[in-house]
């Protein structure tokens, strides 16, 4: 009952976030262009300050555990590639599929995955939430923006050259703003580079401001008509995101002797919500978002209960 009402805390305020975004829409409070900006204005200052905050503050070099990461970065690998194939046959639509793909595989390691650790193991278990995070996140975004430039509208439609394709993509690469803020967070762990109050505080300002704009954009862009018409895409990547992924790699990860705090890491990397930022992101990269805001609804809401599913299961199995 604890992990249900430590989870349902944790979820459903991001829930009642977006739907809070949707009537603000609604009451002409938040308009389509306002909307527009919010989320141009997330996924280029706020988002990638989150990130590089989350990072920069975390001692990676006293608690590397390079078989750990190793494992988070393969099952990130092995879960886009098995998704990749899936989506050829329930997606049609080329651009709706590169929304189903990153909505299917990534997760909120990052906004939910450390505090959900945190509540069970307390500061002891600081040192493998960063390590997911590593193994993790950065293949989360470095993929997303390769799937969603691949699979965008108007490449599709212009029916550009494999070699420009592959300039724009590396070039999209580089200097996404969500990937420079998890470089510069590495960098700034690594080097142990002091963070002064000053800085510290309005960093921590700007990026608290990630979540609830993001969210509320996300609402407030939210078409319950177009959201209908491609209900089945959603319930399948709700499926595999807080199931699926989960049933494949966790009985991997305890046969390999991870216990405790590496499991629940990895069962938050696997199975927790996916990110708010792959609605931004498949905004700002030609795509409308709608498949990836129904996603993030579903999954938000419904990690609540898969998480406390799969939390008993793993204490019933004794790893946890």
């Amino acid at each position: 009952m604890e992990n249900l009402i430590f989870s349902l805390n944790a979820t459903l305020p991001i829930f009642l976030l977006m739907v809070l975004g949707y009537i603000f829409n609604k009451l002409g409070f938040i308009n389509e262009k306002a909307a527009e900006w919010m989320n141009k204005f997330v996924f280029k200052i706020p988002l990638p300050v989150l990130l590089f905050e989350d990072l920069a503050e975390q001692d990676f070099a006293g608690t590397w555990d390079g078989k750990f990461v190793l494992f988070c970065f393969a099952a990130t690998i092995f879960s886009i590639a098995i998704i990749s194939l899936v989506s050829f046959f329930l997606v049609k639509d080329k651009a709706e599929r590169g929304e189903f793909i990153q909505g299917s595989y990534r997760s909120s390691a990052a906004l939910l995955g450390i505090a959900f650790i945190h509540n069970i193991y307390g500061e002891a278990s600081s040192g493998m939430a960063p390590l997911m995070i590593i193994g993790s996140v950065p293949f989360y975004n470095i993929f997303a923006v390769i799937i969603l430039m691949v699979t965008a509208t108007d490449l599709s439609e212009n029916g550009r050259k494999n070699n420009e394709l592959l300039k724009k993509t590396l070039k999209g690469i580089i200097k996404n703003p969500i990937l420079i803020g998890i470089f510069c967070g590495l960098v700034w762990s690594l080097l142990k580079i002091p963070m002064p109050k000053v800085i510290g505080t309005t960093v921590s300002n700007v990026g608290a401001l990630a979540t609830p704009l993001g969210l509320m954009s996300m609402g407030a862009s939210f078409d319950v008509k177009k959201a209908a018409s491609n209900i089945k895409q959603a319930f399948a990547a709700s499926f595999i995101k807080l199931f699926l992924l989960v049933g494949m790699f966790m009985p991997l990860a305890i046969k390999f002797g991870y216990r405790n705090e590496q499991i629940i890491a990895i069962l938050v990397m696997l199975g927790s919500a996916t990110t708010v930022s792959s609605f931004v992101m498949a905004k700002n990269m030609g795509h409308d978002g709608v498949l990836s805001s129904s996603i993030i609804m579903m999954t938000t809401f419904g990690c609540s209960f898969s998480l406390t599913f799969w939390l008993y299961i793993l204490k019933v199995l004794g790893v946890i």
